[in-house]
């Protein structure tokens, strides 16, 4: 090969590469330090059944996915993420046109309070609340619609605490 066409090559790649883009997340600059993550179930303090199982497994298969943190026990975390579900609103999104009390679609939100703590000393790195919304439309099994919406609301939720603390947005 020609020098000149190698010399022009190495040039350009090496002109493209040092551009200060990198591949995977950018974590918040207070968690550069955490690899490794213990998130044990939250409390619940709505009158939802199980509702605190379907939101912490929720966060860590989203966690899992982003791929930002290893998630261990708490015996091997560098830092333990705990969280409480404090809320669950119900809403109606649409009513009937020829009956405005009867709820056609209704709106779910699903509140999380939660905190980052130092495994080895316990102090607080990161404190955050987050919400979701989801939107289910009500079939004639009113119960069985309100826990798809709740597990919708879960997933949404998870996304959005798992792009903060590993995106920091």
């Amino acid at each position: 090969m020609n020098p000149l066409r190698l010399l022009a090559l190495a040039t350009l790649l090496a002109l493209t590469s040092c551009a200060g883009y990198h591949l995977g997340g950018q974590k918040p600059s207070h968690l550069q330090g955490i690899s490794k993550l213990a998130v044990p179930t939250f409390d619940n303090q709505t009158l939802e059944p199980r509702l605190s199982s379907v939101v912490t497994n929720s966060l860590i298969k989203q966690i899992q996915t982003d791929g930002s943190y290893q998630i261990v026990t708490k015996d091997n975390a560098e830092a333990i993420f705990e969280g409480t579900i404090t809320r669950v609103d119900r809403s109606q999104f649409r009513s009937f046109r020829q009956n405005v009390l009867r709820t056609a679609q209704l709106q779910m939100r699903l509140t999380l309070n939660y905190t980052i703590k130092d495994a080895a000393s316990g102090r607080p790195i990161h404190k955050g609340t987050s919400s979701a919304i989801s939107y289910v439309i009500l079939d004639s099994n009113i119960q069985n619609s309100e826990a798809q919406a709740l597990d919708d609301a879960a997933q949404r939720l998870a996304t959005n605490v798992a792009n903060e603390i590993s995106e920091g947005w």
